[in-house]
């Protein structure tokens, strides 16, 4: 194979498998996905492209973790098999400064006096991330990233013309699947998938020794060393109820029924992400029709949300410290919300283990709209459970990432079925024509119901 030349492999050679990245990259293309098993050296070849890039062509570089921390452990810290810091693939030579606090070089390509090429650490989770112009970026174990994340980003990518790479082990047919099925067979992106057996980086005697002495379940061995898309994310929740309701049919396209009030249940975040589940009810089946989430705006901004869709609206849900008075304010966002028109119903705290058994049972009987959901059916499919390290097992407790909004807002939806579990306003009166609960706040505040004349006179006159 013909050696390609790369102006900067600092302390690097790329392994023969790598080659071909690198070419494709130097070639034009301008986005890859790089489905590379563990210990395929994937993140030191992707931050010696990085730092390539950067030296080449002036502009800010950020190399992405799922969560922040991540980024500081395998890369600022980072030591490779030969026992070189992967910031030594850096040459001094070429560093200005550095910011350890911050975890961020900028590199001394610029003319005399300005500022030269920045190569930042960054989570998914950090703040702040919206608004920097990005020449290129490397979203690295994309399949635990929220896929929320590269539509922020991609504006950004797009205005500087800029690159980005996607790399990762499957976890399931989640986000990072979709997005190598697309990339495989489309001209503008190099799209490449690699086992052990292909680049014999990882004997089949350490496979063996890995089975031998059970580190690994054999559905593990075959995600992370032979990369297989196959089965669910291991230490999951829902994903085998999820890929139950695709195998049924129950991912799908939705209508939204006009005869028939849509329910909201939220999570609600003050620093965190907010996340709306929409659904409505029909008969013994649960329609989930739309989901949002979106980080760093308060209650109005999620009140315009409601308002800007078409749906005539019924209860609205919301976790039971949704009552707690906020420190400076002394109000409680269940006032905040009513004071805007929206009139909670509180849902019990419960132990999370008995919320997600309710889950568990409560997605048998959902059929989710596919499109308007994507983000949430995915979050869902990747609530999992923390992985103990010094036990080497999963512990009872869930992971709180990305995908724990969309999860917590549904396991509310779950528990808020059950009427016992709830506090607030009374339960909606039936109203058998429309086969459906409907609330004094539905008729009160939605004016164009009344217009459409289903309310008849004796229901008018109790409210």
């Amino acid at each position: 194979m013909k050696k390609v030349q790369i102006p900067l492999p600092h302390n690097f050679e790329p392994r023969p498998y790598q080659l071909p990245f690198f070419k494709a990259m130097a070639q034009g293309k301008k986005r890859a996905v790089l489905v590379h098993h563990r210990r395929a050296g994937k993140d030191l070849a992707c931050f010696n492209f990085l730092i390539q890039q950067a030296y080449m062509t002036r502009g800010n570089y950020w190399y992405m973790f799922p969560q922040y921390n991540q980024g500081r452990k395998a890369i600022w810290e980072g030591i490779t098999a030969n026992g070189v810091r992967y910031l030594e693939c850096i040459p001094k030579s070429i560093i200005k400064r550095i910011n350890r606090q911050e975890m961020y070089i900028e590199l001394n390509n610029a003319p005399k006096g300005d500022e030269g090429s920045i190569i930042r650490i960054v989570g998914s989770d950090t703040e702040g991330l919206v608004g920097a112009g990005l020449k290129g970026i490397v979203l690295s174990e994309y399949s635990l990233t929220s896929p929320s994340v590269w539509p922020y980003i991609e504006p950004m990518i797009i205005e500087q013309g800029g690159w980005a790479v996607f790399n990762g082990t499957p976890r399931g047919e989640n986000h990072f699947y979709d997005l190598y099925m697309m990339a495989k067979d489309n001209p503008d992106w190099y799209a490449s998938k690699l086992g052990v057996d292909k680049t014999k980086a990882v004997s089949e005697e350490e496979i063996e020794r890995l089975r031998k002495e059970g580190t690994y379940t054999e559905e593990q061995i075959q995600q992370e060393y032979y990369c297989s898309f196959k089965g669910s994310m291991v230490g999951a929740y829902y994903s085998d109820q999820i890929e139950k309701a695709e195998q049924e049919g129950r991912l799908t396209e939705l209508e939204y029924d006009e005869s028939k009030p849509v329910h909201t249940v939220w999570d609600i975040g003050v620093r965190d992400s907010t996340a709306i589940w929409f659904y409505q009810l029909s008969n013994n089946q649960i329609r989930v029709i739309d989901y949002y989430e979106a980080k760093g705006h308060g209650l109005p901004h999620y009140i315009k949300v409601l308002n800007s869709k078409p749906y005539l609206y019924g209860d609205h849900y919301a976790p039971h410290d949704i009552g707690a008075r906020e420190f400076g304010t002394g109000k409680t966002r269940l006032e905040q919300a009513h004071s805007l028109g929206v009139y909670f119903r509180e849902v019990k705290k419960i132990p999370v283990a008995d919320g997600i058994n309710c889950v568990r049972t409560t997605l048998n009987r959902c059929i989710f709209d596919r499109k308007k959901c994507y983000n949430g059916i995915q979050a869902l499919k990747s609530y999992r459970k923390v992985w103990d390290e010094v036990k080497a097992c999963f512990s009872d407790k869930p992971l709180h990432d990305w995908s724990s909004h969309a999860a917590d807002a549904f396991r509310y939806l779950a528990v808020s079925l059950d009427e016992k579990y709830l506090n607030g306003l009374s339960r909606p009166r039936q109203f058998r024509a429309m086969g459906d609960y409907i609330t004094p706040e539905y008729q009160r505040y939605s004016p164009q119901f009344r217009q459409q004349n289903y309310l008849n006179d004796e229901m008018r006159i109790c409210f």
